[in-house]
């Protein structure tokens, strides 16, 4: 029997068991394709799900970020607000304290009143002889411009209030011997280190900060024990000039917050001033006019300004302008002011405040050829640019 005859023969015995298995494999398929078909539903289920949450975050953090836009502009809003009322505030406080000025430090003794009133008509008569036709005096302050931070708490910085130079020197502290020189107010202004300024060695320590730079020298102050000189500096060949003891007994400081200054080199229209304080007088302060070249005292004044509460003083047409403040720093104003040749009555005088800053003025150098003074306001270099007005002759 060959081959073919044997398979045709065993064919139908073999066909149940094919369709037997091929049924299995369709079913094993179809399990297999529900399967998926569940895991797809359920893939689409979650990820609709997913998007659904995601959605409703989206909606969520949508609302969260126009509430806190709101929130932001009524805070601005409010922020605004209240400048403009703390700005309308500082100008009520200016008209007020203007209106109604602070008491100056000045204690009566009415068993001196006697005495006090011939000596003022004594010194009334004795008038100062002016130099110039000045006639000016501070009316307020136009504008305060903040140049940086430089330096110690206390200090000074100034231009040449004589010359033209563009110079800024700088004084670092009460006791020092090296003055910082800017060729501009530029570069004083960008270089934030010391590195970048000329530096001039000083043969003798100042002490103080009541020193200035006048028609190319520099007039400074040092101590010798008890007693206190003016050093006569030249700057353009960093020799000293001149030097003279200063001629005042059992000197004391001569501003109240100010206890490291003991004399204030001051120059204005008419020339040097110094401005002192003694034992024999030591609730005011007394003011000289010096000569520049020889430095002489010219001419000597006990002047009715007090020392308590005083931080600093300038000189302008020849007439004392001092600045007092509070222990714990405060708005700083000019309360004070002596007119050498008598020109101006003191009630004719103007109160000048100055805008509230950072702590309190360890020094006010006063430039008469710009009419602003330059300022150091604990370690802050500040520039006030004044308004003048003339004065009423008395």
């Amino acid at each position: 029997m060959g081959p073919w005859r044997c398979l045709l023969l065993l064919l139908p015995l073999l066909a149940p068991a094919l369709r037997a298995q091929q049924q299995q494999f369709m079913e094993y398929v179809e399990r297999r394709i529900t399967l998926l078909e569940e895991r797809i539903s359920q893939w689409h289920d979650q990820s609709s799900r997913y998007s659904t949450e995601l959605r409703d975050f989206k909606n969520q953090v949508l609302g969260m970020l126009e509430a806190a836009e709101k929130e932001r502009e009524a805070l601005r809003a409010e922020a605004e607000g209240a400048a403009v009322r703390v700005d309308r505030l500082e100008r009520e406080v200016d008209y007020l304290e203007t209106q109604n000025p602070a008491p100056p430090c000045v204690e009566v003794d009415e068993t001196l009143m006697d005495k006090q009133v011939a000596t003022a008509k004594q010194r009334k008569n004795e008038k100062y002889t002016k130099l110039t036709d000045c006639s000016d005096t501070i009316a307020s302050v136009r504008a305060m411009k903040i140049l940086k931070r430089f330096g110690s708490s206390s200090g000074l910085w100034t231009k040449d209030t004589a010359g033209s130079s563009e110079k800024i020197y700088v004084f670092d502290g009460t006791a020092n011997d090296t003055v910082y020189v800017f060729p501009r107010m530029r570069e004083f202004t960008l270089f934030s280190a010391t590195r970048k300024a000329a530096r001039i060695k000083l043969p003798y320590p100042w002490v103080g900060t009541g020193h200035l730079v006048y028609d190319g020298h520099l007039y400074y102050i040092r101590q010798q024990g008890q007693s206190f000189q003016v050093i006569k500096f030249n700057l353009a060949n960093k020799t000293v000039v001149d030097s003279s003891v200063f001629p005042a007994e059992e000197q004391i400081p001569v501003f109240g917050l100010s206890p490291s200054t003991y004399i204030e080199v001051s120059a204005d229209e008419e020339g040097l001033w110094a401005i002192y304080a003694t034992k024999e007088d030591e609730k005011n302060m007394c003011l000289a006019k010096l000569d520049p070249a020889s430095l002489d005292i010219e001419q000597m004044w006990d002047t009715p300004c007090p020392r308590e509460n005083a931080e600093g003083a300038f000189v302008v047409c020849g007439a004392l302008h001092v600045v007092y403040n509070t222990r714990l720093p405060s708005r700083a104003r000019v309360q004070c002011v002596f007119d050498v040749s008598g020109t101006l009555a003191p009630e004719d005088a103007s109160l000048v405040y100055f805008p509230k800053r950072y702590g309190s003025h360890a020094s006010l150098k006063y430039s008469p050829r710009e009419r602003q003074i330059y300022a150091w306001d604990d370690g802050y270099q500040i520039i006030y640019r004044m308004e003048m007005k003339k004065k009423l002759e008395v």
